[in-house]
């Protein structure tokens, strides 16, 4: 049997690895980037390892995944302090919050205003009709999400909170009472991350899948997948230089699902709904400063909308580094749409850009930047624009019509998860082919359920 896997970020490389370790026939992964990680891997700047963006590896992560990340990387895989910080009305809150910190930090009227909401929603009746807006109001009280969630929402999502779905509030916002909020100020206070950056981990899985027989077709982009009666025969593949195609008697698919569905020349009203399918992207913006640290914090968050950047990352401090000396980067993240002006400002304007907006927030640069440096992300996070379910699952039981091939992952299933999630799924996924490599579809729905209780960490 011949196997292939679509993308090698968390997913495809984490399925990579179980489909190889088990031995269930040839093992093929393709992927448009020329290293594994995708949006969570890691690359170099100046001397410094950076990742795409501030990731963790939360200590949640499922203990059999976990165990396999600890056997790899050993020593290398750290556990580190949480130590971010929160801009709210000017001032900085500690994050992962903590009470006494509250307390002294949160402007009065923020938690007066807090406190009455707890009084007042109990006489608010439920809306007829649900929305990110109305669900997290409902739980948290206007001074909350009018203070902070709901401006954080227009700038990561571009859309008014009224406009998206509730299933963005539950599936994205883990706090979402004041009992969830109060328990989280007491949670497990600690990140594993890797010594050589976020990527590490996926670069040790795809080293370990190689070593069982896994083989990894980089700069390879998937252009189309020949079926015939809803059955996969077929990928056809273009690099830099040529182009390929493989023969395949199943396909695991981490690629987002309306990439994937074009892909397969699917009627028009898949077509159409693959369209509204929509995705944030993501500009990364990364400062080269001269000297050691910028700040003790390893990332600093920006709700408030008259500061475009959503979150400031500074990775020496997420892995504990103290090379090179006198050096150290930023990055910046700013979402904006790929369609958008800012999506095409050069990397001075929007070195420039960055440089304001830590000016507003009052933790302004003490020179200028050594260097500007700037990755786009066009598929950064889902957008669950209310109705998006409808469009979802015409796409989702299109593609379930395939007998041999299967739509995982974070982009796979328009999901809103962290890589620890990811790489459950790439082994739950695995664990649906039985020994004959035939792929378990009842099992397969089982796990599915288990996924839609996946909340983001942050």
């Amino acid at each position: 049997m011949t196997l292939a896997i679509l993308g090698a970020g968390p997913a495809g490389v984490g399925a990579a690895l179980q489909a190889a370790r088990r031995k269930l026939g040839r093992v093929v992964v393709f992927e448009q980037r020329d290293s594994p990680g995708g949006n969570a891997g890691s690359f170099d700047i100046a001397g410094i390892r950076v990742d795409y963006g501030s990731h963790r590896l939360h200590p949640t992560c499922d203990p059999r995944v976990l165990a396999d990340l600890k056997a790899l990387l050993g020593d290398d895989l750290l556990e580190r302090p949480r130590h971010g910080r929160i801009l709210l009305r000017n001032r900085w809150i500690g994050f992962p919050l903590r009470p006494l910190d509250l307390a002294l930090h949160l402007p009065k009227s923020f938690i007066l205003g807090a406190a009455a909401d707890v009084v007042r929603k109990r006489f608010v009746p439920k809306p007829v009709h649900e929305s990110f807006a109305s669900v997290l109001e409902a739980g948290l009280g206007r001074t909350v999400c009018r203070d902070f969630y709901f401006p954080f929402a227009r700038k990561l999502w571009g859309l008014d909170p009224s406009e998206l779905s509730p299933v963005q509030a539950r599936r994205r916002v883990s706090a979402n009472t004041p009992a969830k909020m109060l328990r989280k100020t007491s949670g497990k206070r600690f990140f594993y991350y890797p010594r050589r950056g976020y990527g590490q981990l996926f670069e040790s899985l795809c080293d370990a899948a190689r070593n069982q027989g896994a083989e990894f077709l980089f700069h390879s982009r998937v252009q189309a997948i020949e079926h015939h009666e809803q059955r996969v025969s077929s990928i056809h593949y273009e690099t830099a230089e040529s182009s390929g195609s493989l023969d395949c008697q199943l396909v695991l698919s981490t690629l987002p699902i309306n990439h994937l569905v074009r892909c397969l020349n699917p009627p028009q009203p898949i077509l159409d709904a693959a369209g509204r399918m929509l995705f944030r992207g993501m500009i990364l913006i990364y400062l080269v400063l001269e000297q050691d640290r910028f700040s003790e914090f390893d990332a600093h968050y920006f709700p408030e909308e008259d500061i475009p950047i959503s979150r400031l990352s500074e990775p020496k401090n997420y892995s504990a580094s103290s090379e090179p000396r006198n050096r150290t980067v930023l990055c910046a993240e700013l979402p904006c749409d790929p369609l958008s002006d800012t999506w095409t400002k050069t990397d001075a304007e929007l070195g420039e850009l960055v440089c304001q907006s830590l000016s507003v927030a009052g933790i302004p640069l003490r020179a200028q930047p050594l260097q500007v440096i700037t990755r786009r992300l066009a598929h950064a996070y889902p957008i669950y624009k209310r109705g998006f379910e409808n469009d979802f699952a015409l796409l989702d039981d299109w593609v379930g019509g395939f007998e041999n091939l299967v739509t995982f992952g974070r982009q796979g299933l328009f999901a809103h998860d962290n890589a620890h999630h990811a790489l459950h799924m790439a082994y739950c996924t695995v664990d649906c082919l039985n020994s004959a490599g035939e792929f378990q579809w009842d099992r397969w729905r089982s796990h599915r359920q288990d996924f839609e209780r996946h909340v983001v960490e942050d």
